[in-house]
């Protein structure tokens, strides 16, 4: 296994994965999908279906050939070196989860109204299939790549089903997510599943300007095992009960926040489709002020600004933003990566290339408390409070003995005096 495999890995279903049946009438598959109708997507699809918006999915692969995502795929490719050019080929002992997110995003269903239909079901998908922990390329180098050929080839939104399962990132993301978020794409990705250990936050859901989902169960409440907290989440969605198509033409009952990170990058295909005119900050305010606030506390680390509400952020009134309510990337690599000897390469805007990630020497890995608070206030990390905070206490420490002494010595030499 190469550096970097290790850390990045696929979100692991929470529970197990069940093989459903070949359906057998139409209400089989379908009538499963009940966050359509309980979160307002069959009512925003009275305005758009998504037609017209891209949306890459960077996972183990797409298998195309599913009957429900029959003329979905316009395009894709390969980053691990051991899938197919076209990024089909599903790779990776979890071969068939980027078919279950894309199916959960843009499935088109089949016959009369049988199999799994998406929520923007219009919508067209880009299939980068990745090798987490196999492959010719570094895992962490892998995703860079996958996100900048991405934006090359027209991706208007990324689906990220995926957690490094650590708080901090390498720095070659650094310039790939800047990259995606300077070219108006949003990107959208998935807190992690507590029961599969992940449980805080990780990258990218750690990632300022990033829309990161939480998942919740059929009673709208935050799912234990199908769901991790922390204080970057934008908004929560259905992670358990989900139903996806498979390679092969087979289905799957699943649940986990990788599948409510489709339910909402759907969503933004649907808000972009909806509102042209609106650029990737608007989309992300407008999913996150329609959605339905959970408690007092908003945003809250459990469910961001709420439960997304797609009817709403398809047709509600929403006041314009100036800038990412997710936090500033730009900003953050500014403050984190000062330190960096050498500058990152301008990057690349030649359709269809995949541009090599930035050379410059990676960064000792921040403290959870900078890397969790991109927004608030910076908290000095403990190498800080070690290579400052503890020799000022020690001078601290010589001096005020030092001046006990002297205070001593003045009041014994004034006595003397007095004699």
């Amino acid at each position: 296994m190469r550096r970097g495999a290790a850390a990045i890995a696929v979100l692991c279903v929470a529970g197990s994965v069940l093989l459903l049946a070949q359906p057998a009438a139409a209400d089989s598959i379908r009538d499963r999908e009940y966050w359509l109708a309980d979160y307002g997507v069959t009512q925003a699809w009275g305005t758009t279906r998504g037609a017209g918006v891209t949306i890459a999915v960077i996972d183990t692969g797409v298998d195309g050939s599913h009957q429900d995502l029959a003329g979905a795929i316009v395009g894709g490719t390969d980053v691990s070196g051991v899938g197919s050019p076209n990024g089909q080929t599903p790779v990776g002992d979890d071969s068939g989860h980027g078919t279950m997110v894309a199916s959960l995003l843009a499935g088109r269903g089949h016959g009369d109204g049988a199999g799994v239909i998406g929520v923007a079901p219009a919508a067209s998908i880009l299939a980068v299939s990745v090798g987490f922990g196999v492959g010719a390329v570094d895992s962490d180098d892998q995703i860079a790549q996958a996100v900048r050929w991405s934006v090359d080839n027209g991706a208007d939104v990324i689906n990220m089903s995926l957690t490094r399962n650590t708080l901090d990132w390498p720095q070659s993301w650094d310039d790939a997510f800047l990259y995606a978020m300077q070219n108006d794409v949003v990107v959208v990705a998935a807190a992690g599943n507590r029961g599969s250990g992940t449980t805080v936050v990780g990258a990218p859901a750690t990632m300022p300007g990033v829309l990161t989902v939480a998942g919740v169960d059929q009673n709208r409440r935050a799912s234990f095992d199908a769901s991790s907290q922390g204080i970057t989440i934008s908004v929560a969605a259905p992670s358990e009960g989900l139903v996806g198509a498979g390679p092969g033409n087979t289905y799957f009952e699943w649940s986990g926040t990788s599948g409510a990170t489709p339910i909402v990058a759907g969503l933004v295909a649907l808000v972009r489709a909806a509102h042209p005119e609106l650029d990737a900050n608007n989309v992300i305010n407008r999913v996150i002020r329609t959605a339905n606030a959970v408690g007092t506390e908003v945003p809250s680390p459990i469910y961001g600004y709420g439960t997304i509400d797609a009817r709403a952020a398809v047709s509600a009134d929403v006041a314009a933003v100036t800038a990412n309510p997710m936090g500033d990337l730009a900003e953050w690599i500014r403050v984190y990566r000062r330190a960096a000897v050498t500058p990152a390469p301008a990057p690349s805007s030649t359709p269809g290339t995949a541009p090599s990630p930035s050379s410059a020497p990676t960064p000792v890995p921040l403290d959870p408390p900078a890397v969790a608070s991109p927004f608030g206030v910076l908290l000095p990390s403990v190498e800080s409070l070690r290579d400052v905070g503890i020799p000022l206490l020690v001078v601290g420490a010589f001096g005020s003995l030092l001046a006990v002494g002297l205070a001593r010595a003045v009041r014994e030499l004034g006595r003397l005096r007095r004699k």
